[in-house]
């Protein structure tokens, strides 16, 4: 049988035991962070592992820009991503943090001509007046899997996921929101599993 151009069966299975793609980009930056936490203990002692966190990440996802996030939503995201990293292995990226109104502005007038309405583009975007984004309290995070661990563990740092059709949007609340089903949806009168009770302020 000719088994020209086909892997070899060692091949086969070092492949198997090489991550690839994403997960190897993880392993790598775990394995920086933790190379980087004798250069950040001479930095900052009582801070070395979240030091080097922030710095692996960084190299990891170079694009992302924290710059404007209010401080609190900050602390917030850095802490628990700094968590993730070091306690579970799980990377989380910001993909976009705070937006000037301007920016927003026009992110939100291009989802109106795309769907041909505002009631249909706020149902992906909302106008600046009203963005978390510009106030510096909204983070969008990846992976799916960054993602997942800051649903399940966020809230001990004040980080909600605020919509059900965004699992990537995350805001920095002092208490847990009324999930809605998207960014332009109304919050119900009464919290989930109320009977009754005071309206919820949306």
């Amino acid at each position: 049988m000719d088994h020209s151009g086909s892997p070899s069966a060692p091949a086969r299975r070092m492949r198997g035991l090489v991550p690839a793609g994403p997960a190897l980009l993880a392993t790598v930056t775990r394995l920086i962070g933790v190379l980087l936490v004798p250069i950040a203990f001479c930095r900052a002692p009582g801070r070395a592992r979240f030091l080097a966190c922030q710095w692996a990440l960084g190299l990891r996802f170079p694009a992302e820009d924290l710059r404007g996030l209010a401080p609190e939503a900050l602390a917030a995201f850095t802490h628990a991503r700094a968590e993730a990293f070091w306690r579970d292995g799980q990377l989380i990226g910001l993909t976009s943090g705070h937006r000037d109104a301007a920016e927003q502005r026009r992110i939100f007038a291009a989802e109106v001509r795309r769907t041909g309405s505002v009631s249909a583009a706020r149902r992906r975007v909302l106008p600046p007046e009203e963005s978390s984004h510009v106030r510096g309290l909204a983070v969008d995070v990846r992976p799916t899997e960054g993602a997942q661990w800051l649903e399940r563990h966020g809230a001990r740092y004040g980080l909600y996921r605020v919509y059900d059709n965004e699992w990537w949007h995350f805001e920095y609340r002092t208490a847990e929101p009324v999930r809605l089903p998207h960014p332009g949806g109304v919050a119900p009168l009464f919290p989930r599993g109320a009977a009754h009770g005071p309206p919820v302020r949306p």
